[in-house]
């Protein structure tokens, strides 16, 4: 064995010694409680005959993009798609990735230079993360949604300045101070970017974002919005100036040395929106989700329920094989709950993550408000 395989020996071994050994799943159980189709749009049929209709209607015939959007992989449809979703979500321009990941790393990569300062959540996804360390700027991270530290960091920022945050943060469901996090930035000149992937289809009028619904769309420097969660398809735009989409195109790697997503994938995006805009978002979102959120909030009353006003809820269970053993648990009674372990939370914070969905019924909420009750009463 040479030493390069020894060393990926020997780092697997760790992960299987401390209970954090990830592996893939094709287990999908009946009950999703898992996923982050908040609005049911992956098991659409009406979005995908859309979807089919579209297609078959404007002869999108090519099974793929042939290339970099620089390149042949551009299209009228394509450039369409974007000047739609950034009409729906009020800014100026969008440019659209082929991933979330792709977007953030892409966008903060390309802006942070020599001299200035990224500051970011301490909790932000790790995209951003990666894209901040592939700049040469000053990078910091403030406490989560922590102000006075947020105000301490700025306080020693230079250059350009950009603070990142989410709206709606993965792990916890927790939600960003924003107007608050907007109010520091434009006394400290500093650039918002905001990450809105668990707020897009959830939160604002037609699921329009966090941000929106707070009227910050004007004062953000930028959003992320991703399509691969509430809109159920695969995908990122960055929003804002049509000054930063050129930009984008000219600097950010992630965009410019990629093929280019097949015209299936763009017009998936374009019919998710338009199912988005035609949704009765009060019925599902403010009168069905907050329901299951107030039952919740009930439940939580006896201990270990992280209830948040957002569709992701926490259990928190100190260890890697607590949380492991708390998901086998609900799993082998059919809900599809996974275990979130350290690293990707920091140690003593493992938990089961809850996500909420408009097509979970008021009897599988019932059922997993009882298992997860016997779940906090037996880790007591």
């Amino acid at each position: 064995m040479n030493t390069a395989e020894q060393f990926i020996k020997e780092r697997l071994q760790d992960r299987t010694d401390n209970g954090s050994l990830r592996k893939l799943s094709i287990n999908h159980l009946p009950v999703d409680f898992c996923s982050n189709d908040y609005l049911g749009f992956t098991r659409s049929e009406k979005l995908k005959k859309s979807i089919t209709t579209t297609i078959d209607q404007n002869h999108f015939y090519t099974n793929g993009s042939g290339g970099s959007r620089l390149l042949s992989g551009n299209t009228a449809y394509t450039e369409g798609a974007e000047s739609f979703i950034a009409n729906f979500h009020q800014a100026e321009a969008a440019l659209i990735f082929n991933s979330g990941y792709d977007a953030n790393v892409g966008l903060l990569s390309s802006l942070g230079q020599k001299g200035d300062t990224i500051i970011t959540d301490e909790l932000i996804h790790a995209s951003l993360i990666d894209g901040a360390r592939l700049t040469h700027a000053n990078r910091y991270s403030f406490k989560h949604n922590d102000l006075n530290d947020l105000e301490v960091k700025l306080k020693h920022a230079k250059g350009n300045i950009y603070v990142v945050a989410e709206s709606i943060y993965s792990m916890d469901g927790d939600i960003a101070p924003l107007c608050q996090i907007n109010e520091l930035c434009e006394q400290y000149k500093a650039n918002l970017i905001i990450d809105e992937a668990h707020a897009v289809g959830v939160f604002g009028d037609h699921g329009r974002g966090l941000v929106q619904q707070l009227n910050l769309q004007h004062k953000i420097f930028a959003r992320v919005v991703t399509f691969g969660k509430a809109l159920g398809c695969h995908g990122a735009a960055v929003l804002g100036s049509e000054r930063l989409r050129q930009y984008l195109i000219n600097f950010a790697r992630s965009f410019i040395y990629t093929t280019a997503a097949p015209i299936h994938h763009i017009v998936s995006i374009k019919c998710a929106y338009e199912q988005l805009i035609l949704t009765d978002h009060t019925l599902l979102i403010n009168h069905k989700i907050k329901t299951y959120i107030d039952l919740l909030k009930e439940t939580s009353q006896n201990g270990g329920i992280s209830a948040t006003s957002s569709t992701i809820q926490t259990i928190r269970f100190n260890g890697n094989q607590r949380a492991k053993n708390a998901a086998t648990t609900l799993q082998s009674k059919g809900f599809d709950v996974r275990a979130i372990l350290s690293p990707t939370v920091k140690a003593g914070e493992e938990r089961l993550r809850i996500c909420l969905h408009t097509f979970n019924t008021d009897q599988e909420i019932q059922m997993l408000i009882r298992e997860l009750s016997n779940l906090i009463t037996s880790n007591e």
